[in-house]
């Protein structure tokens, strides 16, 4: 700044920077600006699925039979997660006509981590991270066009818990 030059007044800042407050205020009245997304609001969210306790609950909360083990569903994770708040996990299916993956944690609070809508022009492959609170199995699971549920496991362990832990 030029040692010349007076600095502004708190006043002149706040006139100066109305236009933008203003423009800011009439893009949120409009619905412009991003917002929280929320999957709850989400039509088609299955509350109950996601509250679930256990792997049998999930798929009785999603009205699906049990799975059966593939090799066409591959699950990446660690071995070991040093922080179960973020631990990376990767799912993708070679099985023809996937429209569904899933990510559950064995004995998280709630089982059910990630759902994932997965249409005909859509490669069958995710990756996400979940929070653990304990080490656990982990399941990626597949569902495909004819009903059939696939998935793959692996456990993991977490040695600084992410779940209230």
């Amino acid at each position: 700044m030029n040692p010349k030059t007076p600095m502004p007044s708190r006043r002149e800042l706040l006139a100066a920077s109305l236009p933008s407050l203003h423009l800011a205020g009439l893009l949120a009245g409009l619905g412009l600006l991003p917002g929280q997304a929320l999957a709850a609001d989400a039509p088609g969210w299955n509350a109950t699925a996601f509250d679930a306790k256990s792997v049998a609950n999930v798929m009785k909360a999603l009205g699906v039979a049990a799975p059966t083990p593939s090799t066409g569903v591959v699950l990446s994770a660690p071995e070991i997660a040093e922080n179960g708040a973020v631990v990376p996990v990767g799912v993708s299916s070679s099985l023809p006509g996937v429209t569904r993956l899933m990510v559950l944690v064995e004995k998280n609070p709630a089982t059910l981590s990630a759902l994932f809508e997965i249409g005909d022009a859509v490669e069958p492959t995710i990756s996400t991270r979940v929070k653990m609170g304990q080490t656990s199995n982990v399941y990626a699971v597949a569902l495909t066009k004819d009903g059939a549920l696939h998935y793959a496991v692996k456990e993991v362990k977490v040695t600084l818990g992410g779940c209230g832990g």
